[in-house]
């Protein structure tokens, strides 16, 4: 395992139980979009000459769709929808609260999952990280455990990969996903993409993603 695996196996990789309980799987909840009013329309002002219109640039960031999910996504449950969504780039966004992963292509939701997050001795950092290395085969070699679809977001080893999603269990500060789930996230994502760590941050259709 070569330097720069060390410090991703220094944080990521096994789950550790949390609690060991029978409790059946808990539901995660979506968060939902939020209501956006209309700012009212100015005074009138001096009649001035009229700008030549033009239409503002879609520059790929602001929300055209969220997945119609129903209820909460209960742990192990993940949803998929990137039919006829045009090519465009790609935004992650992590709510902490939520315990919720979503991806967006060209603004439009294309997937969401509930996740395994940190614990408070090892938390999962909030703040905008872009992607620093993908690796689809992954294993820490501190805990000689797999992760699946590694893609690194600190150099102290935050990562998204795929691991057992369940209700009692959590990672080492890492974002953990289903497998299936964490596969086409994956082959969606560059080295370079984005990805959103906020805590309870509520975005409805037509805000930015990356504000």
């Amino acid at each position: 395992m070569g330097a720069a695996f060390v410090g991703l196996a220094a944080v990521a990789g096994t789950m550790m139980v949390a609690n060991q309980d029978k409790t059946p799987a808990a539901p995660v909840q979506k968060a939902p979009a939020a209501q956006v009013a209309a700012a009212p329309a100015p005074a009138a002002a001096t009649p001035t000459p009229a700008a030549s219109a033009s239409p503002a640039a879609d520059d790929g960031f602001t929300i055209k769709r969220i997945l119609p999910i129903e209820g909460a996504i209960k742990y192990g449950d993940w949803h998929w929808d990137d039919k006829d969504v045009p090519a465009g780039p790609i935004v992650i966004t992590v709510d902490l609260d939520a315990r919720v992963l979503s991806i967006f292509k060209g603004g439009y939701e294309i997937g969401a999952s509930a996740v395994l997050l940190g614990t408070q001795d090892k938390p999962t950092p909030l703040g905008v990280f872009p992607i620093m290395q993908k690796k689809a085969h992954h294993t820490s070699n501190l805990y000689d455990a797999e992760m699946p679809y590694m893609q690194r977001l600190t150099n102290d080893g935050v990562a998204l990969h795929a691991s057992n999603v369940r209700w009692g269990y959590a990672s080492h500060g890492c974002i953990s996903m289903p497998l299936e789930f964490a596969k086409k996230v994956f082959e969606q994502t560059k080295v370079g993409d984005k990805v959103y760590i906020t805590r309870g941050k509520q975005v409805g259709m037509g805000d930015s993603l990356t504000s």
